[in-house]
């Protein structure tokens, strides 16, 4: 049963990014941005204790 559960959240998930994708398509746009910037701080954050 607990995987019933798990393949529906799933679904409900990507049902909601698709959703906000072509509904808000800029939206969905920035919030991915931030979501790399965000990998790019921890790489600078990093670089900068070795450097």
């Amino acid at each position: 049963m607990g995987k019933w559960i798990k393949t529906i959240a799933l679904a409900l998930v990507i049902g909601f990014c698709l959703f906000y994708l072509f509904n808000r398509p800029e939206a969905a746009a920035a919030a991915i941005r931030n979501f790399v910037g965000a990998f790019a701080a921890i790489g600078r954050f990093f670089v900068a204790l070795t450097g």
